[in-house]
């Protein structure tokens, strides 16, 4: 029964892989301790440079999915890269579960060198303006946290449903921040009364959405 329970990214996708109106590659660029390989997607019919989103994958990896997210982004006028921040292991298996327990071993230290080279590569980018911004979702909801605390080329952070950063690093921050909650989500929700504060005491610009009845993810 596996194989029927698992999702049906195809029939899932709300963008398709070969949508005529975008141009995808697989793309690689400098980490830390080597290549992190990912997908870029842009609008095909761009006539100059575009803004540029990051879009962080959850504890599943570069799944297509995410893929799929990235491909909406692109959609919406950004040229978007979805990192594999699997790529140091081997990069993301067919098997979620493995792929979660591959996450497990990342050095931690080392993925958040990865996406701010990640951030880096967008802004130096021949496609795109010095604009970058980045979304990421559970585990890399996060990351994205991370990513506004320890960038300073980032220029908007979207963290959805994702643990929040140490407070004595929130006024780090320099991008705004939209933040995104399921109300449902206790584990997660119990660091947003401290992350608040904290981004409060330190004057950071940020929005805070709660959707009642979510679950996580």
């Amino acid at each position: 029964l596996l194989p029927v329970l698992r999702n049906n990214y195809a029939k899932a996708a709300i963008v398709p892989a070969d949508d005529a109106r975008l141009t995808t590659e697989e793309i690689s660029f400098p980490g830390p301790s080597g290549e992190v390989r990912g997908y870029l997607v842009r609008p095909a019919d761009a006539s100059g440079e575009l803004p540029a989103v990051l879009v962080i994958h959850e504890n599943r990896g570069l799944n297509p999915h995410i893929e799929d997210v990235a491909r909406r982004a692109a959609l919406e006028g950004f040229v978007a890269v979805a990192p594999d921040f699997l790529s140091p292991l081997g990069g993301t298996p067919e098997d979620e579960d493995q792929a979660r327990e591959m996450i497990g071993q990342l050095d931690q230290q080392q993925t958040i060198q990865n996406a701010l080279a990640a951030v880096d590569f967008l802004e130096s980018h021949e496609a795109t303006t010095d604009k970058v911004g980045a979304v990421g979702f559970c585990w890399g909801g996060a990351l994205a946290n991370q990513v506004a605390v320890n960038s300073p080329n980032v220029d908007a952070v979207v963290p959805f449903y994702g643990r929040q950063p140490a407070s004595e690093d929130v006024a780090k921050i320099k991008a705004p921040l939209l933040l995104q909650y399921a109300g449902l989500d206790d584990r997660i929700n119990e660091g947003i009364p401290d992350y608040e504060q904290a981004l409060k005491d330190a004057g950071v610009d940020y929005t805070i959405h709660m959707y009642e009845g979510a679950n996580h993810a």
